[in-house]
């Protein structure tokens, strides 16, 4: 896995996603690239992957990446007090959330950036009140400070921050996952004009998995 430097972690808050892949991407056969650093390795590129998480959903349900690896995901990190963006991000989702919810390789995941107030039975009135399937979108919650820093291989901003609205400072961006754990786009959460994009790329890359037969047969 491709370790991201703390270093980075200002820089990414400013820097647009998009710029980051024209650094070390490259275009795969389905026309998605991979975003982020490709590092080579006995001659074998290695692409930059999310980092390891252990977080319990909704339903009280650990989960960790292995429960992802038959999966192409859709994530976000957002908090349910949030009172800016996050109401406008979790519009897009439940866009995306319509658009793909017959598509048995494609999960949404919602990760909170405040554990102390999102607790499982926060996040299942939560995504209750949404109307969502549970089993097709999970909302995870886990270790702050261990999210935070997963947020950052996600290319996400996520911090606390007391003069930010509802306490936490964090960017809308909406990542696809592939099914190695791979980031293959991004849309701006807080852009509705952005959505479209990502919902072509999500069937896209499911598509490309059912050409080469590598669907979770379910």
């Amino acid at each position: 896995m491709i370790r991201i430097k703390n270093t980075w972690y200002t820089f990414l808050y400013m820097l647009p996603l998009s710029f980051i892949a024209l650094i070390g991407c490259k275009t795969s056969t389905n026309n998605l690239p991979y975003l982020g650093q490709t590092d080579s390795e006995n001659g074998k590129e290695i692409h930059h992957k999310v980092g390891q998480f252990s977080h319990y959903n909704q339903d009280s349900l650990l989960m960790t990446n292995q429960s992802l690896k038959d999966y192409i995901y859709v994530a976000d990190f957002f908090f349910t007090s949030c009172p800016s963006i996050c109401p406008k991000v979790m519009k897009e989702m439940m866009r995306i959330y319509e658009a793909v919810k017959d598509d048995p390789q494609v999960k949404l995941v919602s990760f909170t950036i405040d554990p102390k107030r999102d607790d499982v039975r926060k996040l299942r009135l939560y995504a209750d009140n949404l109307g969502i399937d549970h089993t097709k979108w999970y909302f995870l919650t886990g270790d702050k400070e261990a999210t935070f820093a997963l947020a950052n291989t996600y290319f996400v901003a996520a911090l606390e921050d007391p003069t930010a609205p509802g306490g936490f400072d964090h960017s809308g961006k909406i990542i696809l996952v592939d099914k190695d754990g791979h980031i293959r786009s991004f849309s701006e959460g807080t852009d509705p004009e952005d959505t479209p994009k990502i919902i072509a790329d999500i069937k896209t890359l499911s598509a490309s998995y059912q050409k080469s037969g590598q669907t979770n047969g379910k």
